[in-house]
């Protein structure tokens, strides 16, 4: 029953874990998506990117904003993605770390 619930345990940690890093890939996958598309990089009338850019915004977009409320602005610089990446990575290595102690 032990080794169960500790492969139980280990399997909850690595999916906690596991999901921080998928949360922190579409973070990064919208900056450097909206970063092209800024630029001019899209191909116009595209429902391709345009469902790909709209999943990464929903997904995004709202922690992002709750980091930029807290954040003061830098001018023209967007440091909430940094700040966002950084949370969500302590965060999930803090959480799967309690989830595999057993705490």
């Amino acid at each position: 029953m032990i080794v169960a619930l500790s492969s139980v345990q280990f399997h909850a940690a690595e999916f906690v874990d596991d999901l921080a890093w998928v949360y922190t890939v579409a973070i990064i996958a919208y900056v450097i998506s909206s970063l092209l598309f800024s630029l001019g990089l899209r191909v116009p009338y595209s429902r391709g990117s345009d469902v790909v850019l709209s999943f990464l915004r929903d997904v995004s977009e709202p922690y992002l904003r709750l980091c930029r409320r807290i954040l003061p602005s830098m001018g023209g610089f967007d440091l909430s993605p940094i700040i966002a990446i950084a949370v969500v990575r302590l965060a999930g290595s803090l959480a799967a770390r309690a989830i595999s102690s057993g705490g």
